[in-house]
């Protein structure tokens, strides 16, 4: 599994012009940025790409485009998923198209279904995917829903369903899907990489790899080496970023560090807003505490 998704993937933000419309280029240059430092695989338009507020046509639009630049060497993973099956389907076959990897889909959410419902709704995404893998996306602090173990199981005998991005702290939940191990299990949360690592867990996908990415391709791979002691002091030493990039919803933090860092990802789409500038002062704090520098001008 993890040769074909890789360890660490990015959720990679989706980059604005001034006037609020789709930045190929930025996105391009960003894709490129992630796998040059530390990132083997980027999902695009999923919840740190603001994808609820892009449309089908300009997510296939970042799809070609990310899989143009960077997709001769990493993983492109596609965001198709919704509250709404066919929609779902019908996204991630047009996807398909555009030449991704494979594909993320979060726990339908809202409508509220039940198990049932949440298993169909995989196994006609999965159809849709043509054999590429899917992703499920467990993350019941935004969808309401927990996909318990036993659930995940029932969704790891879905023949492409292979992995999932679990962004719950439960680490008996998280070891109880490696004992299983229909399920290669990610890291959802930045804070969670070491946790889970030390679990079983083959990586993560993850936010602030967007800026420390070369720091935690390293903690995955001294893990892989045995070496969890030096992992560990890495991951100490990023605990500030992780905080400083949940001072408030994300992406919200995550742009405004890129924007400092000079990387000029533009604004967010309503609801979203800009951060405030209390905020904009705890992120570069948070970016100085773990040793990432920022530009002079910014």
């Amino acid at each position: 599994m993890t040769a074909i998704l890789g360890e660490l993937m990015t959720a990679m933000v989706t980059p604005f012009a001034a006037d609020g419309s789709l930045s190929i280029d930025g996105a391009r240059r960003l894709a490129r940025h992630l796998v040059e430092n530390g990132s083997d695989g980027i999902v695009v338009a999923g919840t740190t790409g603001e994808g609820p507020t892009i449309g089908d046509h300009e997510k296939l639009d970042l799809f070609e485009a990310v899989v143009a630049e960077v997709g001769a060497t990493s993983t492109v993973i596609a965001n198709t998923g919704t509250y709404d099956t066919h929609h779902s389907a019908a996204l991630t076959r047009s996807a398909l198209a555009c030449g991704v990897d494979g594909f993320l889909a979060v726990t339908p959410y809202y409508n509220k279904p039940p198990e049932d419902g949440i298993v169909a709704h995989y196994a006609a995404i999965a159809e849709a995917a043509e054999g590429r893998p899917v992703i499920v996306y467990n993350i019941p602090q935004r969808v309401v829903l927990n996909l318990s173990p036993a659930l995940l199981a029932r969704l790891s005998e879905i023949e492409n369903v292979v992995a999932v991005k679990q962004a719950t702290p439960d680490l008996d939940q998280a070891a109880e899907i490696v004992r299983h191990g229909g399920l290669a299990l990610y890291a959802g949360n930045d804070d969670l990489l070491m946790p889970f690592l030390r679990l079983g867990g083959v990586g993560g996908i993850h936010v602030a790899s967007h800026v420390a990415g070369r720091r935690m391709r390293e903690m995955i791979s001294l893990v892989a080496a045995g070496d969890v002691a030096a992992a560990e002091r890495i991951d100490e030493s990023l605990r500030p970023l992780y905080e400083g990039l949940a001072v408030t919803t994300n992406p919200i933090p995550l742009k405004a560090a890129l924007n400092m860092l000079g990387h000029g990802v533009g604004g967010l789409r309503l609801p979203l807003i800009d951060a405030t500038q209390d905020q904009c002062d705890s992120i570069r704090e948070a970016l100085e505490t773990a040793g990432v520098g920022i530009p002079a001008t910014a």
